[in-house]
């Protein structure tokens, strides 16, 4: 037979542990992903409610809900709540004060149209502002 340029197949084994070899998955791949783990870490974090501290104790959290949005402060046993649902119809505003299990507002509004993103937010801003008041009064 004539072997004049054919190519022989060799076999090449490695002596040590390479993750890359014994791998499945491509180096490409090993390389993206833990990127994208670290993108999905960022995500998830973003999500987490977003918490700031006042003075007195004053722990408020904010979270985004659907089109709307909802704010628990706290303060010892003294909790206030907000909450702004938006459907395309309309809009619903919760307020609710209570201390201990006592509750001491518990009120609701609904408007006959949609809240736009600024309405929300300048009541939320409103309602966090008038707490704040309220809470140092006392």
């Amino acid at each position: 037979m004539n072997n004049v340029g054919r190519r022989r197949f060799t076999a090449r084994f490695s002596t040590s542990y390479n993750y890359y070899i014994m791998s499945r998955r491509k180096p490409l791949t090993l390389r993206i992903s833990p990127l994208l783990g670290i993108a999905v870490l960022g995500m998830e974090l973003l999500t987490i409610p977003s918490s700031i501290c006042a003075s007195d104790d004053l722990h408020i959290e904010i979270t985004k809900k659907g089109l709307g949005k909802e704010v628990v402060i706290t303060q010892g046993a003294r909790e206030w709540f907000l909450l702004i649902e938006v459907t395309p119809e309309n809009s619903v505003v919760l307020r609710q004060e209570k201390e201990h299990d006592t509750y001491l507002v518990d009120e609701s509004e609904t408007h006959d149209r949609p809240m736009t993103t600024g309405e929300v937010d300048a009541a939320i801003t409103d309602y966090v502002n008038s707490v704040k008041a309220r809470a140092t009064k006392k």
